[in-house]
């Protein structure tokens, strides 16, 4: 996704794009995590203002190119009072501005299914996006050639960037500017600038359930293991005691990353997820004990 927003950047810009994916097709996070816009909870500052126009310009290219977007808004639902109070504070913020508070006996305005009676509120944002990702970006690929002809080069390896030249496998190409956008490969070009950087990698849990029923009503669902993840509202001093909570009461689930996404797909089944497990090179294996913490917190948050 990174390569192809780039891409798009310098086709509206005027110039002559050409992409080069090793692979065949995209394979990677891209296509492989909940295609979820995400703005609210984005770190303060650039990281939220850039968030901010990425769903702008998403939702621009969806109407152009013909993507589905399949859910808008997201409900950030409070189980605890100590959560309801992040939500306070967050929209205190400048972040908050166009979000609301939301009691729990107006939850089911927004649609049914939610165990209401057991939260303390939620935060309402408007601006949130949900494409399924694995549509969305080859038809963002053809949208992008058929549009602004650009030109991409699969099956194609980069063996050295260094401008005005390309070195790959099928030959040098000559470009007034390169933007490499390496996903996961962090060995291959300009290794050793990376590694200033820390970099690792992370493996996510997901899956597709089918519930039993599901009211297209409702906007994307998130929980309080969100709140001391993401950054716009973990960083808030009201963060605090949430956190110590929830360290007493799912530590297990904090130290496997878990925190609840659930965005609904065309077909009626929801992506549910997710965790968080940090190596340079993550094992390939997806024991059932995490996944069964990640419907836990599902479980807490849905009826039925």
């Amino acid at each position: 996704m990174c390569g192809l927003a780039h891409a798009l950047a310098a086709a509206r810009r005027g110039k002559r794009v050409v992409v080069i994916d090793r692979d065949a097709q995209a394979n990677g996070a891209s296509i492989r995590n909940f295609g979820f816009i995400t703005v609210t909870g984005q770190q303060a500052g650039e990281c939220w203002r850039r968030a901010k126009r990425s769903v702008e310009v998403w939702l621009e290219v969806a109407e152009a190119a013909k993507i589905t977007i399949l859910q808008r808004g997201l409900l950030m639902v409070a189980r605890r009072p100590e959560a309801r109070a992040v939500i306070e504070a967050f929209l205190e913020t400048d972040m908050g501005a166009e979000c609301r508070l939301v009691e729990p006996n107006a939850l089911d305005n927004y649609g049914s299914g939610l165990r209401t009676g057991a939260f303390a509120g939620a935060l309402y944002s408007p601006h949130e996006a949900r494409v399924e990702s694995r549509e969305a970006i080859p038809q963002l690929a053809a949208w992008l050639s058929e549009r602004f002809q650009v030109t991409f080069l699969r099956e194609t390896a980069v063996r050295a960037a260094a401008p005005p030249k390309l070195e790959t496998s099928r030959g040098a190409i000559e470009a007034e500017a390169i933007v490499v956008c390496p996903g996961d490969n962090l060995a291959t070009l300009h290794a050793d600038r990376l590694a200033q950087y820390g970099l690792t990698r992370c493996k996510l849990h997901m899956m597709r359930v089918r519930p039993q029923a599901f009211d297209e009503r409702l906007p994307a669902i998130m929980s309080d293991l969100g709140m001391v993840r993401y950054l716009g509202y973990s960083e808030l001093p009201a963060a605090q005691p949430l956190r110590a909570r929830l360290k007493a009461e799912q530590r297990e689930h904090i130290d496997a990353g878990v925190h609840l996404i659930a965005v609904r797909s065309a077909d009626g089944t929801l992506v549910v997820g997710d965790s968080h497990h940090y190596a340079a090179t993550p094992d390939p294996f997806a024991p059932t004990s995490v996944d069964d913490l990640i419907l836990d917190e599902y479980a807490h948050v849905f009826a039925g």
